[in-house]
């Protein structure tokens, strides 16, 4: 069962998440209108440029904006989870081994005690997202049960790694429940609303052209709109 899920399976779910990936970046231009969107971004590249650039840096700081300065506590959990979602499974190093040995690449890896921390911070603000949503009306009267089911997603990969490493019960059970999980949560990236994973980039792109251009960007600039 581990050969499979490190083997044919792992390069299956590579293919899933690269093609996805690819697939959304090209139907999200496409479905970009040249009318409303468009018209005014290549003949004034620079100034969409510098927005774009804005826009991302600015949104990637915690408290870069006022969305993020307006809700700290939230911003301070959603940025724990992402960080540890996303440089965890990158930089562990026994993942690293496993892609080493299929596919001869390696990173650099992350010490196994800040592993391990970045582990548990990714299990506890994921914890304390759901309590968010449960307790708070205005997030729970619109949230479903699909978005239950992706933050389980999201998790579980790091709750059953972190029962592995620590060897809690049945080792086996947990490192093949943490495969699959992990694998299961790579695909669902580009088929589900986890593709803001690169939906977040692309709209911040998108809006910080429109206002680097249209929005008082080149306000005094001749810009007729």
């Amino acid at each position: 069962m581990y050969e499979f899920l490190t083997g044919p399976m792992l390069i299956l779910t590579f293919v899933i998440f690269f093609i996805g990936i690819i697939w959304r970046t090209i139907w999200y231009f496409r479905g970009l209108s040249w009318q409303l969107d468009r018209v005014a971004y290549k003949p004034h590249l620079s100034y969409g440029i510098k927005g774009a650039l804005r826009s991302v840096i600015f949104w990637l700081l915690p408290f870069g904006t006022r969305s993020w300065r307006f809700y700290p506590g939230t911003t301070l959990l959603v940025f724990a989870f992402h960080i540890g979602l996303l440089f965890t499974p990158v930089f562990l190093k026994a993942h690293n081994i496993i892609l080493n040995e299929r596919f001869g690449i390696s990173l650099p890896t992350l010490p196994e005690g800040l592993a391990d921390a970045l582990t548990l911070m990714v299990i506890i603000s994921a914890f304390f997202l759901l309590l968010r949503r449960i307790a708070y009306p205005q997030h729970r009267i619109i949230t479903t049960a699909y978005d239950y089911l992706l933050l389980l997603i999201a998790a579980a990969p790091f709750i059953t790694g972190f029962m592995a490493f620590h060897q809690v019960l049945n080792y086996q059970f947990w490192l093949i429940a943490h495969i699959i999980s992990g694998e299961v949560f790579l695909v669902a990236i580009p088929l589900t609303k986890l593709s803001h994973f690169i939906g977040f980039f692309l709209s911040r792109i998108q809006l910080g052209m429109d206002y680097g251009i249209k929005r008082g960007g080149m306000k005094g600039k001749g810009m007729a709109w």
